[in-house]
Protein backbone atom coordinates (compact mmCIF):
# COMPACT_ATOMS: atom_id res chain seq x y z
CA UNK A 1 0.00 0.00 0.00
CA UNK A 2 1.45 3.21 -0.93
CA UNK A 3 1.70 5.97 1.19
CA UNK A 4 1.13 9.49 1.06
CA UNK A 5 3.72 11.95 1.68
CA UNK A 6 3.04 15.43 3.04
CA UNK A 7 -0.53 17.51 3.85
CA UNK A 8 -3.04 16.81 1.62
CA UNK A 9 -2.96 20.92 0.84
CA UNK A 10 0.22 20.59 -0.95
CA UNK A 11 -0.81 17.92 -2.98
CA UNK A 12 -3.87 19.38 -4.07
CA UNK A 13 -1.38 22.25 -5.65
CA UNK A 14 -1.10 22.52 -9.31
CA UNK A 15 2.88 23.15 -10.06
CA UNK A 16 3.07 26.68 -11.30
CA UNK A 17 3.98 26.69 -15.45
CA UNK A 18 6.61 28.77 -16.68
CA UNK A 19 6.31 30.14 -20.29
CA UNK A 20 7.88 27.41 -22.89
CA UNK A 21 11.70 28.40 -23.23
CA UNK A 22 12.85 28.98 -26.72
CA UNK A 23 15.40 25.86 -26.73
CA UNK A 24 11.67 23.30 -26.20
CA UNK A 25 9.91 24.67 -29.07
CA UNK A 26 13.38 24.59 -31.28
CA UNK A 27 13.63 20.68 -30.02
CA UNK A 28 9.80 19.85 -30.08
CA UNK A 29 8.88 21.61 -33.69
CA UNK A 30 12.31 21.10 -35.36
CA UNK A 31 12.83 25.09 -35.50
CA UNK A 32 15.74 26.95 -35.73
CA UNK A 33 15.97 28.79 -31.94
CA UNK A 34 17.18 32.10 -34.01
CA UNK A 35 14.07 32.19 -35.81
CA UNK A 36 12.01 31.76 -32.43
CA UNK A 37 9.73 34.60 -31.39
CA UNK A 38 8.60 34.55 -27.59
CA UNK A 39 6.19 36.62 -26.55
CA UNK A 40 5.39 34.47 -23.76
CA UNK A 41 6.13 35.83 -20.46
CA UNK A 42 6.10 39.28 -20.41
CA UNK A 43 9.94 40.03 -20.30
CA UNK A 44 11.35 43.58 -21.85
CA UNK A 45 12.34 42.77 -25.34
CA UNK A 46 15.62 44.95 -24.84
CA UNK A 47 17.25 42.22 -22.75
CA UNK A 48 19.54 43.37 -20.24
CA UNK A 49 20.48 47.19 -19.74
CA UNK A 50 24.34 47.90 -20.78
CA UNK A 51 24.68 49.66 -17.79
CA UNK A 52 23.59 46.27 -15.95
CA UNK A 53 26.04 43.99 -18.00
CA UNK A 54 28.95 46.53 -16.83
CA UNK A 55 27.88 46.54 -13.03
CA UNK A 56 28.22 42.23 -13.05
CA UNK A 57 31.11 42.30 -15.18
CA UNK A 58 32.90 44.43 -12.25
CA UNK A 59 30.99 42.53 -9.23
CA UNK A 60 31.81 39.15 -11.16
CA UNK A 61 35.73 39.42 -9.36
CA UNK A 62 34.29 38.38 -6.03
CA UNK A 63 32.08 35.86 -6.34
CA UNK A 64 34.14 33.26 -4.74
CA UNK A 65 32.55 35.33 -1.47
CA UNK A 66 28.66 35.18 -0.28
CA UNK A 67 26.89 38.36 -1.36
CA UNK A 68 25.62 41.24 1.26
CA UNK A 69 23.00 39.23 2.64
CA UNK A 70 21.43 42.83 3.94
CA UNK A 71 21.82 44.14 0.31
CA UNK A 72 22.86 46.89 2.05
CA UNK A 73 23.46 49.11 -1.37
CA UNK A 74 20.55 48.18 -2.99
CA UNK A 75 18.55 48.95 -0.22
CA UNK A 76 20.39 52.29 -0.31
CA UNK A 77 19.67 52.98 -3.88
CA UNK A 78 16.03 51.81 -3.01
CA UNK A 79 15.61 53.91 0.26
CA UNK A 80 16.74 57.09 -1.57
CA UNK A 81 14.23 56.05 -4.53
CA UNK A 82 11.32 56.00 -2.82
CA UNK A 83 12.18 58.47 0.14
CA UNK A 84 11.83 55.30 2.45
CA UNK A 85 13.99 54.16 5.51
CA UNK A 86 16.20 51.19 4.26
CA UNK A 87 14.85 49.18 7.03
CA UNK A 88 11.40 49.42 5.20
CA UNK A 89 12.64 47.16 2.10
CA UNK A 90 12.96 44.06 2.09
CA UNK A 91 14.46 41.77 -0.69
CA UNK A 92 13.18 38.82 -2.79
CA UNK A 93 14.48 36.33 -5.27
CA UNK A 94 11.89 38.24 -7.52
CA UNK A 95 8.72 39.83 -6.75
CA UNK A 96 7.38 35.96 -6.44
CA UNK A 97 9.96 35.20 -3.33
CA UNK A 98 8.22 38.55 -1.48
CA UNK A 99 4.37 37.79 -2.41
CA UNK A 100 5.72 33.91 -0.85
CA UNK A 101 7.64 35.37 1.93
CA UNK A 102 4.80 37.70 2.94
CA UNK A 103 2.06 35.01 3.16
CA UNK A 104 3.65 32.42 5.47
CA UNK A 105 4.91 35.84 7.48
CA UNK A 106 1.38 36.88 7.99
CA UNK A 107 -1.01 34.03 7.54
CA UNK A 108 -1.26 30.49 9.35
CA UNK A 109 -2.98 27.53 8.61
CA UNK A 110 -6.86 27.38 8.44
CA UNK A 111 -6.53 31.45 7.91
CA UNK A 112 -8.01 33.38 5.03
CA UNK A 113 -6.43 35.26 2.29
CA UNK A 114 -8.06 37.47 -0.51
CA UNK A 115 -7.81 37.68 -4.11
CA UNK A 116 -9.49 38.45 -6.94
CA UNK A 117 -10.35 36.33 -10.15
CA UNK A 118 -8.07 36.24 -12.85
CA UNK A 119 -5.38 37.15 -10.86
CA UNK A 120 -1.73 36.23 -10.57
CA UNK A 121 -1.30 32.44 -10.42
CA UNK A 122 1.17 32.55 -7.44
CA UNK A 123 -1.88 34.11 -5.44
CA UNK A 124 -3.49 31.01 -5.71
CA UNK A 125 -0.46 29.19 -5.20
CA UNK A 126 0.99 30.64 -1.97
CA UNK A 127 -2.59 30.22 -0.13
CA UNK A 128 -2.78 26.49 -1.26
CA UNK A 129 0.84 26.08 0.02
CA UNK A 130 0.06 27.17 3.37
CA UNK A 131 -3.05 25.26 4.07
CA UNK A 132 -4.88 28.60 3.99
CA UNK A 133 -8.46 28.98 2.79
CA UNK A 134 -8.98 31.01 -0.15
CA UNK A 135 -11.53 33.99 -0.47
CA UNK A 136 -11.46 34.23 -4.56
CA UNK A 137 -13.60 37.39 -5.25
CA UNK A 138 -15.15 37.70 -8.43
CA UNK A 139 -13.47 39.65 -11.32
CA UNK A 140 -15.05 42.97 -12.33
CA UNK A 141 -14.50 43.50 -16.31
CA UNK A 142 -11.53 41.38 -16.24
CA UNK A 143 -10.41 43.20 -12.86
CA UNK A 144 -10.31 43.49 -9.51
CA UNK A 145 -13.43 44.62 -7.91
CA UNK A 146 -12.57 46.12 -4.43
CA UNK A 147 -15.91 47.16 -3.57
CA UNK A 148 -16.58 43.36 -3.32
CA UNK A 149 -13.08 42.65 -2.11
CA UNK A 150 -13.46 44.67 1.02
CA UNK A 151 -16.77 43.48 1.57
CA UNK A 152 -15.39 39.10 1.46
CA UNK A 153 -12.86 39.91 4.54
CA UNK A 154 -13.56 38.14 7.24
CA UNK A 155 -12.77 37.59 10.69
CA UNK A 156 -9.98 35.24 10.01
CA UNK A 157 -8.47 36.87 6.63
CA UNK A 158 -5.16 38.00 7.34
CA UNK A 159 -3.82 38.99 3.92
CA UNK A 160 -4.97 40.68 1.06
CA UNK A 161 -3.11 40.27 -2.87
CA UNK A 162 -4.18 43.21 -4.97
CA UNK A 163 -1.86 43.30 -8.57
CA UNK A 164 -2.33 46.55 -10.21
CA UNK A 165 -1.93 46.10 -13.00
CA UNK A 166 -3.31 42.13 -13.14
CA UNK A 167 -1.72 39.86 -14.75
CA UNK A 168 -2.77 38.26 -16.72
CA UNK A 169 -5.73 40.54 -17.55
CA UNK A 170 -3.94 43.65 -18.09
CA UNK A 171 -6.31 45.44 -15.66
CA UNK A 172 -5.51 48.88 -14.11
CA UNK A 173 -7.44 50.49 -10.64
CA UNK A 174 -6.81 54.28 -10.35
CA UNK A 175 -4.78 55.87 -7.21
CA UNK A 176 -8.37 57.42 -5.43
CA UNK A 177 -9.74 53.48 -5.80
CA UNK A 178 -7.16 51.73 -3.96
CA UNK A 179 -6.72 54.60 -1.30
CA UNK A 180 -10.65 54.29 -0.56
CA UNK A 181 -9.68 50.26 -0.23
CA UNK A 182 -7.17 50.74 2.40
CA UNK A 183 -9.16 52.66 4.41
CA UNK A 184 -11.96 50.28 5.03
CA UNK A 185 -9.10 47.11 5.68
CA UNK A 186 -9.06 46.22 8.91
CA UNK A 187 -5.71 47.40 11.05
CA UNK A 188 -4.85 43.63 11.41
CA UNK A 189 -5.10 42.29 7.51
CA UNK A 190 -1.88 43.16 5.70
CA UNK A 191 -2.73 44.16 1.97
CA UNK A 192 0.40 43.50 -0.74
CA UNK A 193 -0.04 45.64 -3.62
CA UNK A 194 1.98 43.74 -6.41
CA UNK A 195 2.96 46.35 -8.75
CA UNK A 196 5.36 44.24 -11.50
CA UNK A 197 3.93 46.23 -14.40
CA UNK A 198 3.62 50.10 -12.42
CA UNK A 199 6.78 51.33 -14.99
CA UNK A 200 4.92 50.98 -17.65
CA UNK A 201 1.79 53.16 -16.42
CA UNK A 202 1.37 56.20 -18.47
CA UNK A 203 2.57 59.53 -16.57
CA UNK A 204 -1.19 59.78 -15.57
CA UNK A 205 -1.69 56.76 -14.16
CA UNK A 206 1.08 57.23 -12.03
CA UNK A 207 0.95 57.12 -8.53
CA UNK A 208 3.22 57.14 -5.56
CA UNK A 209 2.23 54.03 -3.80
CA UNK A 210 5.69 54.35 -1.23
CA UNK A 211 3.73 57.31 0.21
CA UNK A 212 0.95 55.38 1.49
CA UNK A 213 2.96 53.01 3.31
CA UNK A 214 3.62 55.88 5.37
CA UNK A 215 0.20 56.64 6.05
CA UNK A 216 -0.84 52.50 6.10
CA UNK A 217 0.88 50.28 8.94
CA UNK A 218 -0.59 47.24 7.18
CA UNK A 219 0.43 48.22 3.69
CA UNK A 220 3.12 46.42 1.72
CA UNK A 221 4.24 47.41 -2.08
CA UNK A 222 5.69 45.09 -3.95
CA UNK A 223 7.83 45.38 -6.60
CA UNK A 224 10.41 43.89 -9.19
CA UNK A 225 13.29 44.52 -11.72
CA UNK A 226 11.97 41.32 -14.26
CA UNK A 227 9.81 43.66 -16.44
CA UNK A 228 10.74 47.15 -17.23
CA UNK A 229 14.30 46.99 -16.10
CA UNK A 230 14.37 43.55 -17.96
CA UNK A 231 16.59 41.52 -15.42
CA UNK A 232 14.24 38.54 -15.29
CA UNK A 233 16.64 36.15 -15.35
CA UNK A 234 18.53 37.35 -12.53
CA UNK A 235 15.28 37.62 -10.15
CA UNK A 236 15.45 40.51 -8.11
CA UNK A 237 12.45 41.83 -5.85
CA UNK A 238 11.75 44.05 -3.38
CA UNK A 239 9.12 45.11 -0.83
CA UNK A 240 7.92 48.42 0.95
CA UNK A 241 6.49 48.51 4.33
CA UNK A 242 6.86 49.65 7.39
CA UNK A 243 9.25 47.92 10.09
CA UNK A 244 6.49 45.74 12.13
CA UNK A 245 6.23 43.79 8.52
CA UNK A 246 9.82 43.65 7.33
CA UNK A 247 10.70 42.44 10.63
CA UNK A 248 8.96 39.32 10.12
CA UNK A 249 9.42 39.21 6.45
CA UNK A 250 13.29 38.79 7.42
CA UNK A 251 12.76 36.14 10.09
CA UNK A 252 11.87 33.91 7.25
CA UNK A 253 13.50 35.05 4.45
CA UNK A 254 16.32 33.23 2.93
CA UNK A 255 19.65 33.98 3.53
CA UNK A 256 21.25 35.31 0.36
CA UNK A 257 18.53 35.39 -1.53
CA UNK A 258 19.17 38.14 -4.19
CA UNK A 259 23.20 36.85 -5.35
CA UNK A 260 25.79 39.60 -5.66
CA UNK A 261 25.31 40.02 -9.78
CA UNK A 262 21.73 40.40 -9.24
CA UNK A 263 22.18 42.87 -6.63
CA UNK A 264 25.22 45.01 -8.80
CA UNK A 265 22.65 44.78 -11.94
CA UNK A 266 19.95 46.33 -10.11
CA UNK A 267 21.54 49.50 -8.82
CA UNK A 268 22.90 50.38 -12.26
CA UNK A 269 19.17 49.18 -13.92
CA UNK A 270 17.38 51.62 -10.91
CA UNK A 271 19.00 54.40 -12.07
CA UNK A 272 19.23 54.06 -15.69
CA UNK A 273 16.56 56.08 -16.96
CA UNK A 274 17.20 56.33 -20.55
CA UNK A 275 16.76 52.61 -20.71
CA UNK A 276 13.58 52.75 -18.86
CA UNK A 277 12.07 55.40 -21.32
CA UNK A 278 13.40 53.25 -24.07
CA UNK A 279 11.25 50.56 -22.99
CA UNK A 280 8.64 52.78 -22.35
CA UNK A 281 8.06 54.01 -25.79
CA UNK A 282 8.52 50.42 -27.10
CA UNK A 283 5.60 49.14 -25.42
CA UNK A 284 3.24 52.19 -26.36
CA UNK A 285 4.02 51.69 -29.31
CA UNK A 286 3.64 47.83 -29.85
CA UNK A 287 0.55 47.94 -27.63
CA UNK A 288 -1.04 50.35 -30.48
CA UNK A 289 0.44 48.04 -33.03
CA UNK A 290 -1.64 45.00 -31.61
CA UNK A 291 -4.78 46.78 -30.63
CA UNK A 292 -4.78 47.84 -34.54
CA UNK A 293 -4.46 44.54 -35.42
CA UNK A 294 -7.13 42.74 -33.17
CA UNK A 295 -9.36 45.70 -34.05
CA UNK A 296 -8.84 44.71 -38.03
CA UNK A 297 -9.30 40.86 -37.19
CA UNK A 298 -12.26 41.26 -35.49
CA UNK A 299 -10.67 40.23 -31.86
CA UNK A 300 -12.27 40.99 -28.45
CA UNK A 301 -9.11 42.15 -26.13
CA UNK A 302 -8.97 43.42 -22.75
CA UNK A 303 -7.57 46.91 -22.59
CA UNK A 304 -3.97 46.93 -21.08
CA UNK A 305 -1.51 48.79 -18.21
CA UNK A 306 1.30 46.46 -18.80
CA UNK A 307 3.67 45.14 -21.17
CA UNK A 308 1.00 42.76 -22.74
CA UNK A 309 -2.35 41.97 -24.52
CA UNK A 310 -5.53 39.45 -23.28
CA UNK A 311 -6.99 38.88 -26.76
CA UNK A 312 -9.71 36.47 -27.18
CA UNK A 313 -8.94 33.76 -29.68
CA UNK A 314 -11.82 31.91 -30.40
CA UNK A 315 -15.36 31.11 -28.75
CA UNK A 316 -15.16 27.50 -27.52
CA UNK A 317 -13.35 26.25 -24.71
CA UNK A 318 -10.31 24.24 -26.45
CA UNK A 319 -9.77 27.68 -28.62
CA UNK A 320 -6.50 29.04 -27.07
CA UNK A 321 -5.12 25.48 -27.25
CA UNK A 322 -5.59 25.29 -30.73
CA UNK A 323 -4.63 29.06 -31.51
CA UNK A 324 -1.51 28.43 -29.24
CA UNK A 325 -0.36 25.18 -30.93
CA UNK A 326 -0.74 26.52 -34.46
CA UNK A 327 1.67 29.61 -33.21
CA UNK A 328 3.82 27.51 -31.65
CA UNK A 329 4.51 25.27 -34.92
CA UNK A 330 5.31 28.74 -36.84
CA UNK A 331 7.79 30.10 -33.86
CA UNK A 332 5.65 31.63 -31.81
CA UNK A 333 5.48 31.24 -28.30
CA UNK A 334 2.33 33.40 -26.37
CA UNK A 335 0.65 32.11 -23.04
CA UNK A 336 -2.11 30.20 -22.89
CA UNK A 337 -4.25 31.36 -19.67
CA UNK A 338 -6.93 28.59 -19.99
CA UNK A 339 -5.31 28.05 -16.07
CA UNK A 340 -6.82 31.07 -15.22
CA UNK A 341 -10.30 29.98 -16.30
CA UNK A 342 -9.58 32.04 -19.38
CA UNK A 343 -9.77 29.18 -22.04
CA UNK A 344 -10.27 30.93 -25.13
CA UNK A 345 -7.75 33.71 -24.58
CA UNK A 346 -4.26 33.99 -25.18
CA UNK A 347 -2.29 36.44 -23.39
CA UNK A 348 0.84 38.22 -25.83
CA UNK A 349 3.96 40.47 -24.32
CA UNK A 350 4.56 43.82 -26.10
CA UNK A 351 8.03 42.88 -27.98
CA UNK A 352 9.58 44.84 -30.90
CA UNK A 353 8.25 46.34 -33.87
CA UNK A 354 9.54 42.91 -36.36
CA UNK A 355 8.26 40.55 -33.06
CA UNK A 356 4.95 41.97 -32.92
CA UNK A 357 4.42 42.30 -36.84
CA UNK A 358 6.04 38.46 -37.01
CA UNK A 359 3.24 37.71 -33.95
CA UNK A 360 0.29 39.11 -35.99
CA UNK A 361 1.26 37.59 -39.25
CA UNK A 362 1.58 34.46 -37.32
CA UNK A 363 -1.98 34.51 -35.44
CA UNK A 364 -3.66 35.50 -38.65
CA UNK A 365 -2.39 32.39 -40.48
CA UNK A 366 -3.64 30.37 -37.03
CA UNK A 367 -7.52 31.79 -36.98
CA UNK A 368 -7.93 31.20 -40.73
CA UNK A 369 -6.57 27.48 -40.18
CA UNK A 370 -8.83 27.46 -37.28
CA UNK A 371 -11.91 28.89 -38.75
CA UNK A 372 -11.31 25.93 -41.85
Amino acid sequence: MSKNFGPEYVRAIAPYQAGKPISEVAREFGLDEASIVKLASNENPYGVPESAKTAMAAAAADLGRYPDANGFELKAALSERYDVPADWITLGNGSNDILEIAAHAFVEKGQAIVYSQYSFAVYALATQGLGARAIVVPAKDYGHYLDAMAAAIDADTRLVFIANPNNPTGTFIGAAEIEAFLKKVPANVVVVLDEAYNEYLSPENQYESAAWVKQYPNLLVSRTFSKAYGLAGLRVGFAIAQPALTDLMNRIRQPFNVNSLAQAAAIAALNDKDFLEQGARNNAAGYQQFVEAFQQMGLEYVPSFGNFVLVKVGKDLAAGARVNLALLKQGVIVRPVGNYGLPEWLRISIGLPQENAILISALQKALASDRE
